[in-house]
C-alpha cells in the first residue's frame, strides 16, 4: 500500500485558505496488488473537498476511491463492446493508469498543480452549493435564455477531439475568433485516449474570461452525483442567465438519452448554451454538439451542431456518466 505524507503548504494570501495537500510519495511495491485508486487523493478546503480527477464532491477520499474502481471496471468492460463508438472522453480506467503510471514526484507535482488550482475556486464551491438550497425555484428565471452565437462551433475534426471541438467552440464565443481544434488539442494535451474535465476547465479559465467575477468566477469541476434534476437544472439556468457563461457539460453518448444517435457512443463533452422552461411542456437544454457521426460513416443520419433537448435526458446522461461532473 502506498505511504502518504501530510503536507501543509500555504496559499497565496488572495486565497485566504490553508491549502492541505494528501499525497502519495512512494510506489506500490513491486507485485504488490495495491489498487489503482490508491493513486486518488482528496484535499479539503474551508470545509469543502476536491478529489484529484474528480472534482469538488461531498463523498469521503474511500467512497471516491471505491466509486473510480467501479467506474474503470465498467470502462474496461465498455471497451470490449464492439458497437459503442468513442468520441473523446477520457475514460476512468484511462486515466486512472495514466495517474498510476506516473513516479511519485511528478504525480505530486500534478496533485499540487490541481489542488492549487481547486483551492482558489473554493469560495464558488460554498457558493453554489448554498444556492442549490432551494432558496430560488425556476420562477425566478425566465422562460428561455441562450448565449453565444449558434454558428460559433464545428463538429469534431477526428473522432477522438469532442474536447478540442468543445474548447474551440467555447473559447470562439468569448474571443470572437476561430482558432483551430489542433491548437487546443494541443492546450489540453489530447491524445487518442481522449480529454480529461480537469484540462478542459482549466482552459477556459486560462484562456476566457468567462472566468472573470462579473461572469462564472474560476470555473470547477463539480460533482452532481447526488443533486435532483431541480438543483441541476437551476445550476444551468443560474450559470446562463446570471453568470452568462457555457456549462461544460460531460454526459455519456447513448441513445437512450439522445434521439439523433445511430449507436451507443462513449463519455462526450458538450457545450451547454442555453434553456428553454417550455411551460406546458419539458424542459429544454440547448447546446452545441460536437459528435457528427455522418463524418466518421457516411451511412449515418447527420447531427447538427446546435440542439435543444430534453433538459431531463441531458441530466440522466450525466448522471450515467461514471464521474458524474459538470464544468461550471
Amino acid at each position: 500500500m502506498n505511504t502518504r505524507s501530510l503536507r501543509r503548504t500555504p496559499l497565496h494570501a488572495a486565497c485566504g485558505l490553508a491549502l492541505l495537500l494528501v499525497l502519495p510519495l512512494t510506489a506500490a511495491p513491486a507485485g504488490s496488488a495495491a489498487p489503482k485508486t490508491d493513486t486518488t487523493r482528496c484535499a479539503t478546503f474551508d470545509g469543502e473537498r476536491y478529489c484529484v480527477g474528480l472534482g469538488w464532491t461531498t463523498q469521503s477520499e474511500a467512497q471516491v476511491q471505491a466509486r473510480l474502481a467501479s467506474a474503470a471496471d465498467a470502462a474496461a468492460e465498455a471497451a470490449d463492446q464492439p458497437a459503442r463508438e468513442h468520441t473523446g472522453d477520457l475514460d476512468t480506467a484511462t486515466l486512472l493508469e495514466r495517474r498510476a503510471a506516473m513516479s511519485p514526484a511528478d504525480r505530486a507535482r500534478a496533485d499540487r498543480r490541481e489542488l492549487a488550482a481547486a483551492a482558489r475556486a473554493a469560495g464558488k464551491v460554498r457558493r453554489l452549493r448554498a444556492e442549490a438550497d432551494g432558496s430560488r425555484s425556476a420562477a425566478d428565471y425566465p422562460r428561455r435564455r441562450s448565449i453565444m452565437k449558434a454558428k460559433r462551433s464545428r463538429e469534431q475534426n477526428r473522432w477522438y477531439w469532442c474536447g478540442p471541438a468543445t474548447a474551440q467552440a467555447i473559447t470562439w464565443g468569448w474571443r470572437k475568433r476561430r482558432q483551430s481544434q489542433k491548437h487546443w488539442a494541443g492546450k489540453l494535451g489530447t491524445t487518442r485516449a481522449g480529454t480529461s474535465i480537469t484540462e478542459l476547465v482549466r482552459v477556459v479559465n486560462d484562456h476566457t474570461g468567462y472566468d472573470r467575477k462579473k461572469h462564472a468566477g474560476d470555473y470547477v469541476v463539480l460533482d452532481v452525483g447526488d443533486w435532483s434534476f431541480e438543483e441541476w437544472y437551476l445550476l444551468m439556468m443560474r450559470h446562463l442567465e446570471d453568470y452568462r457563461a457555457p456549462v461544460v457539460l460531460h454526459p455519456v453518448l447513448e441513445k437512450r438519452f439522445y434521439p439523433y444517435l445511430d449507436d451507443d457512443a462513449s463519455g462526450h463533452f458538450q457545450v451547454g448554451r442555453g434553456f428553454d422552461q417550455n411551460p406546458g411542456g419539458e424542459p429544454l437544454l440547448g447546446y452545441f454538439e460536437p459528435w457528427n457521426q455522418q463524418r466518421f460513416d457516411p451511412s449515418e443520419p447527420f447531427i447538427a451542431r446546435n440542439q435543444w433537448q430534453s433538459a431531463y435526458q441531458q441530466y440522466r446522461a450525466n448522471l450515467a456518466h461514471p464521474q458524474q461532473n459538470v464544468g461550471v
